[in-house]
């Protein structure tokens, strides 16, 4: 789309044909046809495949059919020419391409939805990747936006049964990450922060980035050798047995170091790779690989015990790419997380339930022993099968609709950290089949607890409640007796609550509105019936005709809102 062609019309024109020939609305609200959808985003541009990778973050929105189809959302879209994008570059920097670079490859190697990137040399010979945001991408997600906004703005008009969702907040959200994947300085903070974390962490590589050339619209990466990971998933078993195995054996150790480190990312780092999608990991032979020796030291009473284990050599390295979309936790939210893991490695429906309410916000007034009851019904069936029998897209699913009855939202550090682990969950599946990312995350789990766990302090703060309850109880016959004598002698009073007061107190409230609203239609129609019967002129005849129609109108009125009222009732059993 040329820039001095884009308007919000012929946005607004261009948008509505495109939904049109997917049938979006439709498929979107019976959530059935992913494939259109997808097709749908990718269609759109840049602001609607954001936005649906977005959506596959948000299992409280969409069924697991739609997580998985806008996993897979591509970015690949038509090149700039290269005049374009030097003007984008000079705009950005207040340098020309040739100032910058000893060579710069006109023809682009990938092309996405917001840039391009070309191979280019510095001036002291270091060859390094390039991306330029394409000409068109800011003044197209600023009109969609805009769009965007409006349309928002009508949502609040929609029944308060059927706005479950929280659309204003929605868009802030995507808002916020656009314009944040827009601004390559961003991206570059985070590739530099990730690069500092787990760059030579094992066979784990990730590119330097160089940041005196990036701008808001440039960002310039160390050159990284290799191919996209899916290659060797996909690659044909040979047919020598001694060769399948070594492959095998070759696909288990790189599933196996990429689950160990984003497990370090999560519980260790607090910030994780959010779209660790095969084109975003590369591998590449590494013959001088070294067999790794790891060295632990116990303490048996008064003897170091030191314990080696030595791991045999990868013959490959791994490399992270694309710094767009990361995820943050907070310690605290990152023990809650770990919560949850150890609560369904052992089992546990309680401590599930407990672990859950941890990581969720409350979008209204929460009945914790409520919500607590009707998750530990759900979540017994998943109890009795083995952790990596557990389908998590579907649980997850699951799981946030009764959340969501339960005005509870899981937070969006949450609901991003769930998207990641599902996207390197497929990729897992397809390096080894029998590796589980839930069940190598289990003793991580166990032993970040061990580390956290401060015995000494747990000791104090025991002996400190111990003494404190001890205090209280001496006091505890006394305050009982009080209590008594002021009830007794009228000074005090006790409230009883019981389970669902308030659903009940808001139905009879109802209730006495609608036999308000009946005595007054009664009313209105018998006094217009005199009117009408006993007028004996046309001002009096038209005011009892124009009473009758009100009260019809109103009638059909009441009778349309209960019907559609018992039938969003029907749909949703």
């Amino acid at each position: 789309m040329a820039e001095e062609s884009l308007s919000p019309r012929k946005r607004v024109q261009q948008i509505y044909q495109i939904l049109r020939r997917h049938a979006f609305l439709s498929n979107f609200y019976h959530q059935t046809h992913p494939e259109e959808i997808l097709a749908t985003f990718q269609e759109l541009g840049p602001t609607f495949i954001k936005f649906g990778q977005l959506l596959s973050t948000r299992p409280d929105l969409i069924s697991p059919a739609y997580i998985k189809a806008l996993q897979t959302l591509q970015n690949d879209v038509p090149a700039n020419d290269y005049e374009a994008i030097a003007k984008v570059y000079e705009e950005s920097t207040g340098k020309t391409i040739a100032e910058s670079f000893a060579t710069f490859e006109k023809t682009p190697f990938a092309s996405a939805s917001v840039g391009q990137c070309h191979h280019a040399t510095l001036h002291d010979g270091t060859p390094v990747v390039v991306k330029i945001q394409h000409p068109e991408v800011q003044q197209l997600i600023t009109v969609d936006l805009a769009l965007f906004e409006r349309a928002v703005r009508l949502f609040k008009y929609l029944p308060a049964e059927t706005s479950v969702v929280n659309f204003e907040q929605v868009f802030q959200q995507l808002r916020s990450s656009l314009l944040s994947e827009v601004d390559a300085m961003q991206e570059a903070t985070n590739g530099e922060t990730f690069y500092e974390l787990n760059n030579h962490d094992g066979i784990i590589r990730v590119p330097k980035v160089y940041r005196q050339y990036c701008s808001a619209k440039v960002l310039v990466n160390e050159v990284m050798s290799g191919k996209s990971i899916k290659y060797l998933v996909t690659q044909p078993v040979p047919t020598d047995p001694a060769a399948a195995q070594a492959l095998a054996k070759t696909k288990t150790a790189l599933a196996e170091v990429l689950v160990q480190n984003f497990i370090k990312q999560v519980f260790v780092d607090n910030f994780f790779h959010a779209d660790p999608h095969p084109g975003n990991i590369l591998y590449y032979e590494n013959p001088a690989a070294t067999e790794q020796v790891d060295e632990k030291q116990h303490q048996v009473g008064p003897i170091d015990v030191t314990t080696t284990r030595v791991k045999p050599a990868i013959p490959y390295n791994l490399v992270y790419l694309d710094f767009g979309m990361m995820g943050r936790l907070t310690p605290t939210l990152a023990d809650d997380i770990a919560q949850v893991v150890l609560a369904l490695a052992q089992k546990d429906a309680t401590a599930v339930s407990q672990a859950v309410l941890n990581v969720c916000n409350a979008t209204g007034e929460v009945d914790e022993a409520q919500f607590k009851r009707q998750l530990s019904r759900f979540v017994h069936p998943y109890l009795r099968a083995k952790i990596d029998e557990i389908d998590m897209p579907q649980f997850l699913f699951a799981m946030t609709q009764l959340c969501a009855q339960n005005h509870l939202q899981l937070k969006p550090e949450v609901t991003l950290l769930f998207k990641a682990f599902g996207t390197l969950e497929g990729l897992i599946a397809k390096l080894d089949p029998d590796l589980s990312l839930m069940a190598i995350a289990t003793p991580f789990a166990k032993q970040y607890f061990k580390n956290h766990f401060n015995l000494r302090q747990e000791l104090q703060d025991s002996l400190w409640l111990t003494g404190q309850s001890l205090r209280a109880l001496n006091r505890l016959p006394q305050r009982a007796e009080r209590i008594l004598t002021q009830i007794e002698d009228g000074e005090s009073r006790v409230n009883l609550h019981y389970l669902g007061q308030k659903q009940v107190l808001a139905k009879l409230n109802q209730m006495l509105n609608r036999l308000l609203i009946v005595i007054m239609l009664a009313a209105l129609i018998l006094s217009s019936s005199i009117l009408v019967v006993g007028s004996r002129g046309q001002i009096i005849y038209r005011l009892g005709v124009i009473g009758w129609v009100v009260a019809i109108i109103i009638t059909l009125l009441l009778i349309i809102v209960n019907l559609s009222r018992a039938y969003r009732r029907w749909r949703q059993r």
